[in-house]
C-alpha cells in the first residue's frame, strides 16, 4: 500500500531526538527556544511562540485577544473542524462563509457580507497550502473599521478586525514575495505528523501586529499564558536561587517540548529540499492529468502566490458524491491511499445540530463532492508517483464509463 502522508523520519531525526533525550532536558528548553527563533527568521514575522498544537495555539490566542460570548469570528466553511471548534470553545459565534469559485479558499465577497459590529476576527484558511487573498482581506477590515467595536485595550489599539491566519497547511508558501507567517496580524501553524514540517504534534503562533505593539512583551505574556500563567518556566527555574515563581493568571498548558523541537529543527534545516520534491510531484501530477478530459487541476502557483505544495486536490468533472466515493474505493483496491479535504463543516453532526446548513454553501459542496486528495511527500518516489497516476486514471475511467 502506498501511504497517504507518512512523516520523514530518518537517521538525522533519530540523532537529534536522541541528543535531546541524552541532554537531560526533554520539556520546553533550549531547543524549543532555538526553534522559535528560527521560525521567526524563516517566516519574517516579529516573534514566535511554539505550542503543543495548532488547536491550542489558536484557541489560547483567541482568548488572549479577548474573544468570548457575543463576539463573531468569520471562518470558511471548507476547513477542518479545528477552525470552528476553537471559536466555539471561547463562547463566540463561528460565522461560516462559502469559498471562492477560483480555488478552495474563503470568498472575499462572502466575508464582506458577513461583517457586523460583532465581528472581531477573520480567520482565512490556506487550504492545501495555497495562500488566501490577504491584502484584500485586510482592505475589508480597514473598510469596515468604523463598524468595529473593541472589547479591550489590545483590540482598541488595532482599531479594526484582526486577521488571524489559519496556516496549518501553508508553512513555506509565498504571497507577494513574503512567506506565510508574515501576511496576517497573527498566524498559526500546525506541525502535526502529516504536515510538510512535523514535530509529531505541535504548532507555532507567529505574531506580526503593527509596530505600536511591543512584540517582546507579547512573547513573554503568551509564553506565560501557555504555561498555566506561571511567571517562570522550568528552564528559568534551574538558575541558582530562582525556584520561586508566581501565577499571573489562570492560563493553559500547551507548551512545546524539546523532543518535539528537535524534530522540527531537522525538518526546518532541510525544508527547501522538502518543498522542491513536493513541487516535482505536483508538476508530475499536473502533466499527467492535464492530458485527460475529466480532471480539474488545483491552483498552486500564480504571479502573486506560490503554494507550500501540501495537498494535491484533484477534482473530477461531472460526477456525484457517490461516484467520487466509488472512485476512491477503487483506488484503494489498487493499494494506493487517498483522502478528501474537506467535508464542509455543516455536513458534520456537531455543526448540523447547532443550525449550520450545507444548502447555504453551494460552492463548498460543489467542490467537496468531486474532490480527491492525492499522496504528496518527500519519500514518494517517481515509480510510486506513476503508480498513483495509473490508479487514479483507471478508477476514474472505470467509474465514469459505467
Amino acid at each position: 500500500m502506498i501511504p497517504f502522508s507518512p512523516p520523514r523520519i530518518d537517521e538525522k531525526v533519530l540523532e537529534e531526538v536522541n541528543a535531546a533525550l541524552m541532554s537531560g532536558w526533554i520539556t520546553t528548553g533550549p531547543r524549543t527556544k532555538l526553534f522559535e527563533k528560527k521560525i521567526t527568521a524563516y517566516c519574517g514575522c516579529k516573534t514566535t511562540v511554539a505550542v503543543s498544537s495548532w488547536t491550542m495555539g489558536m484557541e489560547v490566542f483567541l482568548r488572549w485577544w479577548g474573544i468570548g460570548p457575543g463576539d463573531e469570528v468569520i471562518i470558511p466553511v471548507y476547513t477542518y473542524c479545528a477552525s470552528a471548534n476553537v471559536v466555539l470553545h471561547t463562547g463566540a459565534k463561528a460565522v461560516m462563509v462559502d469559498i471562492s469559485k477560483d480555488d478552495f479558499n474563503i470568498a472575499l465577497e462572502k466575508i464582506e457580507v458577513a461583517i457586523t459590529p460583532k465581528t472581531k476576527v477573520i480567520m482565512p484558511v490556506d487550504v492545501s497550502g495555497f495562500p488566501c487573498d490577504y491584502e484584500e482581506i485586510k482592505a475589508l477590515a480597514l473598510k469596515y473599521k468604523n463598524l468595529f467595536k473593541p472589547n479591550n485595550d489590545n483590540q482598541a489599539k488595532l482599531g479594526r478586525i484582526l486577521i488571524a491566519a489559519d496556516a496549518a497547511h501553508s508553512f513555506g508558501a509565498i504571497y507577494r514575495n513574503k512567506r506565510s507567517g508574515s501576511w496576517a496580524d497573527m498566524t498559526c501553524f500546525s506541525f502535526h505528523a502529516v504536515k510538510n514540517l512535523t514535530t509529531a504534534e505541535g504548532g507555532a503562533v507567529c505574531f506580526n501586529l503593527p509596530d505600536n505593539y511591543d512584540h517582546e512583551e507579547i512573547y513573554k505574556e503568551f509564553v506565560t499564558t501557555t504555561l498555566h500563567g506561571q511567571s517562570k518556566d522550568a528552564l528559568a527555574k534551574t538558575k541558582k536561587g530562582a525556584w520561586k515563581y508566581d501565577v499571573i493568571s489562570p492560563g493553559y498548558k500547551c507548551n512545546m517540548t524539546d523532543l518535539q523541537a528537535a524534530i522540527g529543527l531537522v525538518e526546518l534545516k532541510r525544508y527547501a529540499e522538502n518543498l522542491k520534491r513536493r513541487k516535482e510531484i505536483f508538476d508530475t501530477y499536473d502533466k499527467a492529468f492535464s492530458a485527460t478530459d475529466w480532471a480539474i487541476l488545483p491552483p498552486h502557483e500564480t504571479s502573486l502566490k506560490t503554494s507550500s505544495y501540501h495537498l494535491y486536490l484533484i477534482r473530477i468533472k461531472n460526477i456525484s458524491e457517490a461516484q467520487r466515493d466509488e472512485i476512491i474505493q477503487e483506488i484503494f483496491n489498487q493499494d494506493v491511499s487517498v483522502n478528501v479535504h474537506f467535508q464542509p463543516l455543516p455536513l458534520l453532526t456537531a455543526y448540523r445540530n447547532i443550525g449550520y446548513k450545507i444548502e447555504h454553501y453551494p460552492e463548498a459542496f460543489k467542490k467537496y463532492q468531486n474532490e480527491i486528495s492525492l499522496p504528496v511527500y518527500y519519500n514518494l518516489n517517481d515509480k510510486q508517483v506513476g503508480t498513483v497516476i495509473q490508479a487514479i486514471k483507471y478508477a476514474v475511467e472505470k467509474t465514469i464509463k459505467k
